[in-house]
């Protein structure tokens, strides 16, 4: 499977969907994965530690959106990128329930 990592866009999110170790052991598994660069940078990872861990990196997110059957991110995706996702892509991204949660309790 292709698996990409784009860079987080929203301001102040430094994390990023697979640090360098993920990466190694996905594609010790079979999987490729490719990373856009500097995504890794807010926590310290650089292209260089993603490309030895056998990542591709690239240059831009959409590459990543127009290649990847998976896309690992962090956040939601930003209204820029929504437009780039594909019928059949996986989108793994974390839901963040807590603005919803009163909205939940009456369900």
């Amino acid at each position: 499977m292709l698996i990409g990592v784009p860079k987080e866009i929203k301001v102040r999110e430094y994390r990023v969907g697979l640090v360098p170790a993920n990466v190694r052991e996905l594609v010790a598994h079979g999987d490729e994965v490719i990373v856009e660069s500097g995504a890794g940078n807010g926590i310290g990872a650089l292209n260089q530690q993603y490309q030895a861990a056998n990542a591709t990196v690239v240059k831009s997110a959409q590459e990543i959106f127009e290649r990847a059957q998976l896309i690992i991110k962090v956040k939601k995706p930003q209204a820029i990128v929504r437009k780039w996702l594909k019928p059949g892509q996986i989108l793994f991204t974390y839901l963040h329930l807590a603005p919803t949660l009163s909205r939940l309790k009456t369900w």
